[in-house]
């Protein structure tokens, strides 16, 4: 009897601390207001994108080559550009983004390297770059037409 008297007020105690309800107000902290006041001065200003080029044709290579070129991509917009990644359609195709933010009105260097081993032929690969833009990533273009090693036909992929 004794223990059911002793749960019964343990249960009492926990059900009456455990109610006490604060409201969102009392949650909101003065950190959170200046983030929320820095993301409504910022609302509908985004990064524009700008290239230097939106194509780079290597011309002619050999199989086999490994050609580089630099795409220059320039913030063309208020805030700063974040690219957060950047993947070539296919892994022949790699390009190295700049790791820091661009300000507004500065440009960086997009290195890409295009490995042309059992690429012979017309070759047309895409670059994509995650971004904070509006759209979200924007996209470049790099071709090159492949003479393959000798005794293997061309193909366009």
């Amino acid at each position: 009897m004794k223990k059911s008297i002793g749960y019964l007020a343990l249960s009492v105690v926990l059900v009456t601390t455990s109610c006490k309800q604060e409201s969102a107000a009392d949650k909101i902290t003065d950190a959170d207001m200046a983030t929320a006041q820095a993301a409504k001065a910022l609302e509908g200003k985004f990064p524009k994108v700008k290239l230097d080029k939106e194509v780079h044709d290597f011309g002619t290579i050999n199989e086999g080559d490994i050609v580089k070129t630099e795409f220059i991509v320039i913030n063309d917009g208020e805030v700063d550009l974040i690219i957060s990644d950047a993947k070539g359609s296919c892994g022949c195709t790699v390009p190295e983004p700049p790791k820091d933010p661009i300000k507004p009105g500065a440009s960086a260097p997009i290195k890409v390297s295009f490995d042309s081993n059992g690429k012979p032929g017309a070759q047309k690969k895409t670059v994509t770059l995650t971004t904070n833009t509006e759209k979200g990533y924007e996209t470049f273009e790099i071709k090159a037409n492949v003479t393959p090693k000798a005794g293997i036909s061309a193909t366009t992929k």
